[in-house]
């Protein structure tokens, strides 16, 4: 199977890379982790059909993780879509999606489609079946207007976790353990911020996080100043991870 980092920049498009949106493919319909507002343009881009997308996976209800979610519903209703699209993230995340498409495209949440949207919502460590992946959610320290998770993956026989927004917590040491790939934020450098993870501190806890291959993604400018000096593997927009 393959992961690829469809967008893996910070909210603000810093050096222009696009918003969080990581896909994976390989074991039945691919599957979105996140679906930041630039995701239908760097799918266009990158010639992914986001019609092909059975499953989206939200960490948390933030714009750059979530806002691209009506764009991929509204392509699926006037690009011909019929197989269904299942979403599923924290609690309030069906109501978020329908008021964030009320005040884009007003009157669209009350529009018959040829395929089902189908909402479900996170309890916390309770592993859910999510399109064809399993999925564990694990709350996180992030402030979204709704408990934030990490999300642990098992999807095409690997495990695939991944931090979401959120300052160190141990919840990461098991989301990411055993997991065949961990892929974490690394907002800034070293400098510590509340809510985000950093290089320096994801390098002084790397012993505890019992995964066998870390990415860094979310990367902001200031880290993307410091790449030369990270021993650890940073993604581009773009970059496929075959495992």
């Amino acid at each position: 199977m393959e992961v690829q980092f469809i967008g893996s920049g910070d909210a603000f498009g810093s050096s222009g890379r696009f918003q969080t949106c990581i896909v994976l493919r390989g074991a039945g319909a691919p599957l979105l982790i996140d679906c930041g507002a630039s995701s239908l343009i760097a799918m266009r881009r990158l010639g992914i059909d986001p019609r092909t997308i059975g499953a989206i996976v939200v960490t948390h209800l933030h714009g750059d993780h979530f806002a691209g979610i009506p764009f991929l519903v509204l392509d699926g209703q006037f690009g011909g879509r019929t197989s269904p699209l299942t979403i599923a993230g924290p609690p309030g995340t069906q109501g978020r999606i329908e008021s964030a498409m009320e005040v884009r495209f007003p009157g669209s949440t009350n529009v018959r489609r040829r395929f089902q949207v189908a909402v479900a919502e996170f309890a916390n460590g309770r592993s859910a079946s999510i399109g064809d992946a399993m999925v564990t959610p694990f709350e996180v320290e992030h402030a979204s207007g709704a408990p934030p998770f990490a999300v642990r993956v098992e999807y095409g026989g690997k495990i695939i976790s991944y931090s979401g927004d959120t300052q160190w917590t141990d919840a990461l040491i098991e989301a990411a353990n055993g997991a065949d790939l961990f892929i974490a934020e690394a907002y800034f450098f070293e400098k510590q911020i509340k809510y985000h993870l950093d290089y320096r501190t994801l390098q002084e806890h790397r012993a505890e996080l019992g995964c066998r291959r870390l990415v860094l993604t979310h990367l902001s400018g200031d880290t993307l100043r410091h790449r030369s000096e990270i021993d650890a593997e940073c993604t581009d927009d773009g970059t496929i991870i075959r495992l």
